[in-house]
């Protein structure tokens, strides 16, 4: 019963036309809205769109654990940001339907929602996303790995990172993490 966007967010501005700024140098904040470029790459934005801190996904909105969460934040007119309820609907869901989950462990899913393109390759396990990315994507949820820009820039090519509408702490939040040599969407940011 739920809808969600299929690639990452390309936006430069909020619905009401306000610019989201880039940060000077290579400053973060957990209070002033920023976004990045993935790889610290302009070239990246096209196919991995942005990166956000959740001060500009949430764009001065409360915290919501509803679901749906009623949080517009950064998102365009008619869609809104996932809460950490909407984010277990979804994994519940995927883990429920036996054409998305690989192997014998339900919580197996990640191959399934994520993209076949641009992950590290890695031998592991079977399930692991880098093993193999071309059976990845059952779902067609395309999630690709562009990392992440928290106190510095990590992960290009080894991880994704989402964040929920749901937070945990003064400067945190609930989000959701797919690693290149894991199974499954690890939860985060939880108290």
């Amino acid at each position: 019963d739920q809808c969600w966007m299929r690639e990452n967010l390309k936006t430069t501005k909020y619905a009401n036309g306000t610019t989201i700024p880039f940060p000077l140098g290579t400053s973060t904040s957990s209070t002033t809205a920023y976004r990045y470029y993935p790889d610290n790459d302009s070239a990246n934005v096209t196919d991995y769109g942005y990166l956000y801190n959740w001060a500009a996904v949430m764009n001065g909105s409360a915290s919501s654990e509803a679901n749906p969460s009623g949080v517009q934040g950064i998102c365009p007119d008619g869609w809104h940001v996932p809460s950490d309820a909407e984010w277990t609907e979804l994994e519940n869901y995927v883990s429920s339907q036996i054409q998305y989950v690989c192997g014998s462990s339900t919580s197996y899913i990640a191959k399934a929602l994520a993209s076949k393109e641009g992950w590290d390759v890695y031998s592991g396990e079977v399930c692991d996303v880098g093993n193999n990315p071309s059976t990845n994507n059952a779902t067609g949820f395309s999630v690709r790995p562009a990392g992440n820009y928290y106190v510095i820039y990590d992960g290009f090519g080894d991880y994704a990172d989402f964040w929920s509408a749901t937070q945990t702490s003064s400067f945190t939040a609930c989000y959701r993490h797919l690693y290149y040599d894991y199974a499954n969407v690890v939860r985060l940011g939880n108290n």
